[in-house]
């Protein structure tokens, strides 16, 4: 049993690996090349067009859901309306390029390009909601700032608006010690859990013993509910999805938790209750919910439609790929986020934050 656990599991890494490190790549470029300055004057404002540039500018962006309440904050106490400030903190968190490459190489390119669209139509869907509190609002946000983050987010000026590097070399090697440092902590615990979770359901849970309940409106309840209060990144969530699809779960019930679990969590519910009030909360919950529960059923009755079947498209990507490189990459991916070899790199790799310091 805790051999065919752990075979899956592996199976399920090395077909990952060289698409998480290709998105942590691209994560650490983006990080570097668009500067939070330029952010705040892209979604200033409110109204579709705001919120909709919000939601796709955030969409790429390598930020979890805590680690995006900053910038969020930031954007809004320096112009952007609630619609745009509520859109980039869902479509920030719901698929970057991290977790859009390893959903292409794990679910395939259906449920990426579904798991993409999905968390920017929730995002500009629930932004517009946020936004009709804009004319409720008679104060100005408080500029206290939270303390509910659960210490996995700061929100100190100083922290939302770091210096950014003039000379491009420098820029991208923050970019990269941003992604391989920052990022890849975030994510390494959630993403080694997310890896055993799948190993566990492909190894012993058959197929039918889910495909009776794992679809439906209920079945997309459930997964809604638990999966909003979570705390649980994208790319993490993208390995349990694999193990639900293959145990006999619906892709629409699967992408419901794909979309509600990475986008928010209880630190950002405390957060976004502080800075906009209880009514925005409540539209927020209630854009989330009901935007991924619609959007789930859809693909489900385009999937029953068309007779495309998602389960014969996974891991696809990963057929392309020589094993050699797979190894490889599962390797480098391990000695990166392990403290002690990262830190022999470092130094010979000098931390440009610090020397900037």
């Amino acid at each position: 049993m805790i051999v065919d656990i752990l075979r899956e599991t592996l199976g399920v890494a090395l077909t990952a690996a060289p698409w998480l490190l290709l998105g942590l790549l691209a994560a650490g470029a983006v990080k570097a090349l668009i500067p939070e300055a330029a952010l705040q004057r892209w979604l200033g404002g409110a109204g579709l067009a705001a919120t909709a540039r919000a939601a796709v500018v955030g969409a790429p962006l390598p930020l979890c859901s805590c680690g995006a309440i900053p910038t969020a904050l930031a954007l809004h106490r320096g112009g952007a309306g609630r619609g745009p400030t509520t859109a980039f903190l869902i479509g920030t968190p719901g698929v970057g390029v991290d977790s859009l490459a390893i959903s292409y190489a794990l679910l395939g390119p259906l449920m990426a390009v579904a798991r993409a669209l999905g968390a920017i139509v929730t995002a500009i869907t629930t932004g517009l909601l946020v936004g009709r509190t804009q004319a409720m609002a008679t104060e100005v946000p408080s500029e206290a700032e939270p303390d509910n983050c659960g210490g996995c987010c700061g929100t100190d000026d100083e922290d939302t608006k770091p210096i950014a590097p003039e000379r491009l070399p420098v820029r991208l090697r923050a970019g990269l010690h941003y992604a391989f440092h920052d990022v890849l902590d975030d994510i390494r615990l959630w993403l080694v859990l997310g890896l055993l979770v799948a190993g566990v359901l492909l190894a012993l849970v058959p197929p039918a013993t889910l495909a009776a309940w794992g679809s439906g409106l209920p079945a997309m309840l459930v997964m809604a509910v638990i999966g909003i209060p979570m705390y649980l990144c994208a790319t993490a969530a993208t390995p349990i999805a694999v193990g639900l699809i293959a145990a006999g779960v619906s892709p629409g019930t699967v992408l419901v938790f794909l979309l509600a679990a990475p986008i928010t969590s209880l630190a950002t519910l405390g957060v976004f209750r502080r800075e906009l009030g209880t009514p925005a909360l409540v539209l927020y919950l209630a854009g989330i919910g009901v935007t991924t529960i619609a959007l789930g059923l859809a693909l489900d009755a385009g999937l029953a439609r068309t007779g495309v079947d998602v389960a014969t498209q996974m891991g696809s990507a990963g057929e392309l790929l020589p094993a050699w490189l797979e190894w490889t990459a599962l390797i480098a991916l391990v000695v990166l986020a392990t403290p002690v070899t990262r830190r022999r790199l470092e130094r010979l790799i000098p931390n440009p934050h610090a020397r900037s310091a």
